[in-house]
């Protein structure tokens, strides 16, 4: 091995890196991540149902800020359309969030990340 560390050959370690910088590098990788989930947290993403009869908003963290319905869609007697409707417009908000979740942190290209 050579007197400065990493293998012979290679400038010192990883393909001539200093070891310095890329304990530097993820650092502020680490920080940009971060700052990218807080910001996330608060995004509300929003989605609708049955032609705007159901309204739903979450933050980016997955959590439920409201729920709108129309008096329109509440029949006693189609209960289970309502909470069809319900569940379409939960999951579709929530699937905004993992869309934007995987668009921010796409970016950073890192093998197992999401």
């Amino acid at each position: 091995m050579s007197k400065r560390g990493g293998f012979p050959g290679m400038g010192g370690g990883f393909g001539g890196m200093n070891i310095n910088q890329l304990m530097k590098e993820a650092k502020k990788m680490q920080a940009d991540m971060e700052k990218t989930q807080e910001e996330l947290q608060v995004q509300e993403f929003e989605s609708t149902a049955g032609g705007g009869a159901i309204t739903v908003k979450v933050t980016g963290g997955k959590v439920i800020k409201e729920i709108k319905i129309s008096k329109d869609v509440v029949d006693p007697d189609d209960v289970d359309m309502l909470q069809d409707l319900i569940l379409t417009c939960v999951n579709d908000a929530m699937r905004k969030v993992d869309s934007a979740q995987s668009a921010q942190f796409g970016k950073y290209n890192i093998p197992g990340l999401m």
